[in-house]
């Protein structure tokens, strides 16, 4: 069975490199992701950089809040090991990339949008979060990519959809079956899944129809997009 599923790389190849960082996106790259998806943060003085956590704490040992440091104060701290938002859209080339928004405002959407446009890259980059963060991105930027995430099997409300005008919904692995998947494309949008990491789990996802995948194993799912078989259409649990 041949498909056309995008594999997306979730914050790079985190099981091999420290997420959000450039040598996890370019290990993910390496190991045949289409997309990389990022977390975006700013930082005091208005620097976009990779970051999903509003704290330093887990990945660099630094109980500091973020949106608290100066760039210059991070860099310091991580020994340069958080990228810029301009060195990761440098790293990837000419690859898509997935940015999501975590904790944003209105402020730090623009300043983000705004570094997508200086670099050149709005063509390859699309946007992934809540419907206020995607409203914000619309606002900045009209004609952005959007990946509207979305948590229950309701679908969202046309006026929503009218707002945003989301290319994609983006669900939870879990939440996606043959029948949600039909209902999304009949709506003419394409159909984003979260973050599936075993074999089993993306099978399934791609005999329901699933657009794209975004995980933490780049190279299974190449694997499983490669293979011929897919099990028969089922529930994903």
């Amino acid at each position: 069975m041949t498909t056309t599923v995008t594999a997306v790389g979730h914050r790079g190849d985190p099981y091999r490199a420290r997420e959000n960082t450039l040598p996890s996106i370019r290990s993910a790259l390496e190991r045949g992701a289409d997309a990389v998806e990022i977390d975006v943060r700013v930082t005091r003085d208005g620097v976009p950089v990779l970051l999903h956590d509003a704290t330093l704490e887990r990945l660099w040992g630094h109980d500091i809040r973020l949106d608290r440091l100066p760039h210059q104060e991070l860099t310091r701290l991580t020994r340069g090991g958080v990228p810029t938002l301009a060195e990761a859209l440098s790293a990837v080339g000419a690859h898509r990339v997935m940015i999501d928004l975590p904790g944003s405002t209105r402020e730090s959407v623009r300043s983000i949008v705004g570094v997508v446009h200086e670099c050149g890259a709005a063509e390859r980059v699309y946007y992934c979060a809540g419907p206020d963060a995607m409203l914000r991105v619309r606002a900045a930027d009209p004609g952005a990519e959007i990946a509207m995430t979305w948590t229950t099997l309701a679908p969202p409300r046309a006026a929503l959809l009218t707002a945003v005008r989301p290319r994609w919904l983006n669900y939870r692995f879990g939440l996606v079956g043959r029948e949600l998947a039909d209902r999304v494309h009949r709506d003419g949008l394409l159909v984003s899944a979260w973050t599936a990491d075993t074999k089993r789990i993306m099978r399934r996802l791609v005999a329901h129809g699933v657009d794209s995948i975004t995980t933490n194993r780049v190279d299974a799912l190449r694997a499983v997009l490669a293979a011929d078989l897919v099990p028969p259409d089922g529930p994903v649990r």
